[in-house]
């Protein structure tokens, strides 16, 4: 009888994904001068465990692999060979290779041996005595060739196929390409190739459909283009070749992955030969579909579902032979059921909790790589990590942390002298926290960097005519342009440049888990950027509100108060568009049952309630009839149970069995019009 191993293959990633993190995080914790023996071991046994599962599972590229890193650990660990940053570098670079060799098995892709090759040869190297112990960063590197391969001889060709949702995660391929032009002082050609374009009226503006060609024409290090390339490592795939006898750029015909094919082909130069591509991006991370659960947990929904039974029984009962002297006990009977039910709902919600630290174990890596390649000094404060959130918002809000984190990293810090002139330490501090408040977590992210410069960020609104010239906003109003679509701050100084690129993707992403980010900063003190997210995605805190005979849910968070009008109030501007006066802003009128025409007998507008809600830094006043209270409810998906509906995000089922539709706030900012592209002042009250 043959057991089925695949069946245990899922487990063996999750594990082997675990032991990864733990070889990386103590890597990074290693005191290169005295190494604890425990993290050596950790760290050792971590690599021992992958080889013995992957030559279980018949994995053996990854056994072979594993086999020559452990028995270099295994010399570190019994005082062989020491310890040096070189090695630490050539373990990380290796813990990397792993996960990648581990992400193409999960994923079913054509495992690419390259990096792994070449790493092999380098640890098989170091323990024939080759190269030496004390091995510097310089020796060590992954992509060892001659020195010809190294500098390009004459220049490079570079390939660049992004994945369709580069844009979404904040990288942007233009400013890539204006730093390689720096860097071999313009002397490049590009040529895009456009077989990936749908037809217009199926193109999303938030998708990358182009592929580029560019052409290098000067010698420089292969590491500068790696360098400028690192960001989007995870989310395209770049093949860097030197440039052959022929410095023609060509438009590639051979088939793009996911491209939509044309129907003729054309080159723009004579064929070439198919170039061998040097360097193959690792299969991106699948979101896992199981999640780990402490026993103390199981323990506590066992016996709450143990009290629910004894509940239902007792009720029924109480039904075989009811009247009326047993109103009493039916009513205990109830709201024993209700507190029952509640428990069972916050038992069964903590099984999907997860610790923050899921999330922050990513960045002392992040931080550690990219401050050694932009030469600076910067440490990392991580604090909260135990913080619990749902496991599908920890899986979401990763990116767009990595994006801020690095915009603090390059952007915020200053270079260790010009600190130093600044009568700071040399070495900047980037703190990450995490916490709850007011049933959300909250997550902070901090820099004693430079700061915002304001007038910087104001100057250029107006160039891109985000603003109106001559307009008088506040600090708060000048911060949140960095959000604002398409503002690009190229040639920036200071803090700016990067943030305005593909931040108004983060908050985005951030306002569909339901959440909002703020920033606020100080010149030559640094930024802080805010994030609150709800807990869960599955309970929403909404408040009820009735138009005509329909009963809408508002997200409490999106909420920022709820007024009774007078006719002082309200202005008109146009001729046809009411405005609220409320306080030192005007704030847009939008009536919900012209939006969802409901049919309503139209009522004065000052003997009906405005609820103020606000999205994307936008308040609109939206119109109902009556607020019938405040209550947590279960969202259900209306698209997958029956379609997707504009200005809608979901749906509930309320006690009374009836269903209540859950607002999209930004969804009906944008379908009322009432969302402004221009900032001129006009939403100042005199």
């Amino acid at each position: 009888m043959s057991i089925d191993l695949s069946q245990f293959h899922q487990v063996f990633y999750e594990e082997s994904y675990e032991g990864l993190d733990a070889m990386e995080q103590g890597l990074l914790d290693l005191d290169l001068v005295d190494p604890d023996a425990e993290v050596i071991n950790t760290i050792f046994r971590a690599a021992h465990s992958m080889k013995g599962g992957a030559g279980t599972f018949g994995f053996t590229h990854v056994a072979e692999f594993t086999h020559v890193l452990e028995t270099l650990l295994d010399q570190i660990r019994s005082g062989q060979r020491a310890m040096s940053q070189g090695i630490q570098n050539l373990l990380l670079t290796s813990v990397d290779c792993i996960r990648g060799l581990m992400q193409g098995l999960q994923s079913g892709a054509e495992a690419d041996l390259t990096d792994a090759h070449d790493l092999k040869q380098q640890f098989e190297a170091i323990l024939s005595n080759e190269t030496p112990a004390d091995v510097s960063d310089e020796t060590i590197d992954t992509n060892q060739t001659s020195v010809e391969e190294e500098t390009g001889g004459s220049g490079w060709h570079i390939r660049f196929i992004p994945e369709l949702t580069l844009l979404q995660t904040g990288n942007e391929p233009v400013r890539m390409f204006r730093q390689l032009a720096d860097a071999c002082d313009g002397q490049m050609k590009i040529s895009v190739d456009t077989t990936r374009l749908p037809v217009f009226t199926s193109m999303d503006p938030e998708m990358c459909y182009l592929v580029w060609e560019v052409q290098v024409d000067k010698a420089i290090d292969r590491s500068v283009i790696d360098e400028i390339f690192e960001w989007v490592i995870d989310d395209a795939e770049i093949i860097i070749t030197p440039l052959g006898e022929s410095s023609v750029i060509k438009e590639v015909v051979e088939p793009v992955p996911q491209a939509i094919q044309p129907k003729e082909e054309k080159t723009l130069s004579k064929p070439v030969e198919k170039e061998k591509p040097s360097t193959k991006q690792p299969a991106k991370t699948q979101e896992s579909s199981s999640i780990r659960v402490s026993i103390d947990k199981v323990d506590s929904l066992i016996n709450m579902v143990g009290e629910l039974v004894i509940t239902q029984s007792m009720l029924g009962q109480l039904g075989q032979n009811f009247d009326i002297t047993r109103v009493q006990r039916l009513q205990e009977g109830l709201a024993q059921l209700e507190h029952n039910t509640r428990e069972l709902q916050e038992s069964v919600m903590k099984i999907r909790m997860m610790p923050i630290s899921f999330v922050f174990s990513r960045f002392p890596r992040l931080v550690r790589d990219v401050s050694i390649s932009l030469d600076k000094k910067i440490n990392l404060e991580m604090s909260g990590e135990n913080t619990e959130l749902d496991k599908t918002v920890m899986e979401k809000i990763g990116d767009p942390m990595v994006h801020l984190i690095r915009n603090s990293i390059d952007h915020g810090i200053e270079m260790p002298a010009d600190r130093i002139a600044a009568g700071k330490a040399e070495t900047g501090t980037v703190k990450l926290d995490a916490y709850h408040q007011s049933g959300n977590i909250v997550i902070e992210i901090k820099d004693d960097g430079a700061g915002l410069n304001t007038d910087r960020i104001l100057q250029k609104a107006i160039e891109n005519g985000l603003v109106a010239e001559g307009a008088n906003l506040s600090q708060e109003q000048i911060f949140d342009l960095i959000f604002q679509p398409g503002f690009s701050t190229a040639d920036v100084v200071s803090d700016l440049s990067g943030r305005g690129v593909g931040m108004d993707v983060v908050r985005r992403n951030i306002a569909a888990l339901n959440g909002s980010i703020e920033v606020s900063s100080e010149r030559g003190k640094g930024s802080r950027f805010v994030i609150r997210l709800p807990l869960t995605l599955a309970i929403l805190d909404g408040q009820l509100v009735q138009v005509g005979k329909e009963i809408y849910i508002f997200p409490l968070v999106s909420i920022v108060e709820s007024i009774q009008l007078d006719d002082l109030s309200i202005n008109n501007v146009g001729g046809h568009s009411d405005v609220l006066q409320l306080r030192d802003e005007y704030v847009p009128i939008v009536h919900l049952d012209d939006i969802f025409n409901i049919a309503n007998e139209k009522r004065p507008i000052e003997e009906s309630i405005i609820v103020v809600v606000e999205t994307d830094g936008e308040k609109i006043g939206v119109v109902v009839d009556e607020l019938l209270g405040q209550q947590q409810v279960v969202i259900k998906s209306l698209e997958e149970n029956y379609k997707r509906v504009d200005g809608i995000s979901g749906a509930t089922i309320l006690g009374d069995g009836t269903v209540a539709l859950i607002v999209d706030i930004s969804s009906l900012t944008k379908m009322s019009g009432a969302s402004s592209k221009i900032i001129d002042g006009s939403h100042k009250a005199a």
